[in-house]
C-alpha cells in the first residue's frame, strides 16, 4: 500500500462510518490507482476511481459493462449466475427492459403522485406528534392536552416530544409509495423490511473474506421475494388491476414481453431500490439540515428551497456511496492500465466533494444547485427512479422544515447502518417543541 493512502478496508471500519469523507478524500486524491488484490489476478484487476471527471467519463463510456458477474473479481458461482435485473445488464437486453419499465417513471407520471406523498407525510408527522406526546406525558395524558392546544397544532399541541426520523418518516414514506405503485397489498408492507435489508446488505463491498451469513440471508431473501411476487403476478394475470405490476405484465416491446423471471427481478429491484436509497436520502438531508441550523432556517423561511436541499444532499452526503463497472477490453484509466474484466470501483461519494468540480465542496449550501453530481450515476444506467426519489425527498424535507418546530438532534439517538455502500442513519432521534398540522 502506498504511504499516506488508506486501504479500501478503511471504509468498512465502524469508526469511519459516521464520517467517511476524510478517508474518501484521500482515496480520491490518490486515484485512479490499482488496488491490491489476489496474487492470482493480473495487476489492475481492481481500479479505484474517485475524481469527478474520471467517474463521469467512465459511467458514459460504451466500452464499460454493468454485468459485474463478468469481472475478474467475481467468484465462479457469481459468474455462473445470470441476473435478469436490468441494473446488471448491458444493451440490448438492458435497453429492452428499461424501455418497458421507464414509462411508469416518466416525470409527468411521477408528478401526479405529489398529493399522495404530501398526504402520507402529513399522516406520518401527525402520528409522530401523538406518539411523541404520549411518550413524554404518559399514554393516559394525551387527551387532556387537547384542552389547551393552539391553533394549527397536531395532537393537542405536542410539546417536548421526540421523533425517530427513520422509522417514523424516512422509511415508511417511500416503502408505502412504491408498494402502492406496484400494487402490493398494504398488509404486506411490513414483510419486506427484513428481505430488503438483507438484499441491501448484500450490496456491501467485500473488503476481504465474504460474510457467509450475510450471503445466505440475502439468498434466502431473494427466494422469499421471488415466491411472493410469483404469487402476486399470477393473481394479476388472472385479474389485472390499476397498478404498475399489471402494466409490466401487459408491457410489450417489438412483440416481446417480460418473462416471469424478468418480472420478478424487476419488481424486487423496484421495491428495494425504490425505498432503501430514498430512506437514506431523506434521513441524510434532515441530518445535514439539523447540523446546519442556518440552512434549516433558510428553508423554513422559503420552503421552495427544499428541492435545492435535496440536490445538495445528493452531492454532499449521497445515499449511494459507490458503484462499479467492468472494463471491456484493455482500458486506460489515467496512468493505470485496466485489463479486460477489471472491476472499476467508482467512489461516487468522493466525486461530490471533488474541489475540481465543486467550489468549497465540504460546505453544505442548499442554494448551490449542484446539477452535475453523480449521485444517480450517469449514462445509460442513470437512475430510473430519480424523479420519484427527488419528489419524495423534497416533500418530506419541506414538511419537516415547516411542521416540526424547535427540532434538536439527540446525539445519543444517532446510529448509522453498518453499510458502506448504502449510507444513512439506522436511527435518528430528534426532539421537538411541537408538530404543526
Amino acid at each position: 500500500m502506498t504511504p499516506g493512502r488508506p486501504g479500501l478496508a478503511a471504509l468498512g471500519d465502524p469508526a469511519v462510518l459516521p464520517d467517511p469523507y476524510p478517508v474518501l478524500a484521500r482515496l480520491r486524491e490518490a486515484s485512479p490507482f490499482a488496488a491490491a488484490v489476489s496474487s492470482s489476478l493480473p495487476e489492475g484487476a481492481l481500479v479505484v476511481v474517485g475524481r469527478h471527471e474520471d467517474c463521469s467519463r467512465i459511467l458514459r463510456d460504451p466500452r464499460v459493462s454493468s454485468e459485474r458477474n463478468r469481472s475478474l473479481l467475481a467468484s465462479p458461482e457469481r459468474q455462473a449466475r445470470r441476473l435478469p435485473s436490468f441494473l446488471s445488464m448491458d444493451p440490448p437486453d438492458h435497453t429492452r427492459l428499461r424501455r418497458l419499465v421507464s414509462k411508469a417513471f416518466a416525470p409527468r407520471v411521477i408528478t401526479r403522485l405529489a398529493p399522495r406523498i404530501r398526504e402520507l407525510c402529513g399522516d406520518l408527522l401527525s402520528a409522530a406528534a401523538v406518539k411523541g406526546e404520549g411518550e413524554v406525558k404518559g399514554e393516559g395524558d394525551v387527551k387532556g392536552e387537547g384542552e389547551v392546544k393552539g391553533e394549527g397544532e397536531v395532537g393537542g399541541g405536542c410539546r417536548g416530544g421526540q421523533l425517530e426520523v427513520v422509522s417514523q418518516l424516512a422509511y415508511p414514506l417511500p416503502v408505502r409509495i412504491i408498494s402502492e405503485l406496484l400494487g402490493v397489498p398494504a398488509g404486506d408492507h411490513s414483510r419486506f423490511a427484513g428481505w430488503s435489508a438483507s438484499l441491501a446488505h448484500s450490496l456491501q463491498p467485500q473488503f476481504g473474506v465474504a460474510d457467509a451469513s450475510s450471503t445466505a440471508a440475502a439468498e434466502q431473501a431473494r427466494l422469499e421475494f421471488a415466491d411472493y411476487f410469483r404469487e402476486l403476478i399470477a393473481a394479476r394475470r388472472a385479474r389485472p388491476a390499476d397498478d404498475l405490476l399489471s402494466e409490466l405484465i401487459r408491457a410489450e416491446d417489438d412483440g416481446q414481453h417480460l418473462s416471469e423471471e424478468e418480472l420478478i427481478a424487476t419488481c424486487v429491484l423496484l421495491l428495494v431500490a425504490g425505498h432503501e436509497t430514498t430512506v437514506g436520502l431523506i434521513s441524510n438531508a434532515i441530518l445535514a439540515l439539523l447540523r446546519h441550523p442556518d440552512q434549516l432556517a433558510a428553508l423554513r423561511a422559503d420552503p421552495e428551497l427544499a428541492a435545492g436541499a435535496v440536490e445538495e444532499t445528493l452531492r454532499y452526503d449521497p445515499p449511494v456511496q459507490l458503484t462499479a463497472r467492468v472494463a471491456g477490453g484493455g482500458m486506460q484509466v489515467g496512468p493505470v492500465s485496466a485489463p479486460d474484466g477489471a472491476l472499476l470501483l467508482l467512489l461516487i461519494a468522493a466525486t461530490g466533494r471533488d474541489p475540481e468540480a465543486f467550489p468549497d465542496p465540504d460546505s453544505f449550501d442548499i442554494r448551490r444547485a449542484p446539477g452535475h453530481h453523480l449521485a444517480f450515476a450517469a449514462g445509460p444506467h442513470f437512475c430510473l427512479g430519480a424523479p420519484l426519489a427527488r419528489l419524495e425527498a423534497t416533500i418530506a424535507v419541506q414538511a419537516f422544515a415547516t411542521q416540526v418546530a424547535g427540532p434538536e438532534l439527540d446525539p445519543a439517538g444517532l446510529a448509522y447502518k453498518p453499510n458502506v455502500n448504502l449510507r444513512g442513519p439506522q436511527r435518528m432521534v430528534v426532539g421537538f417543541e411541537r408538530i404543526l398540522s
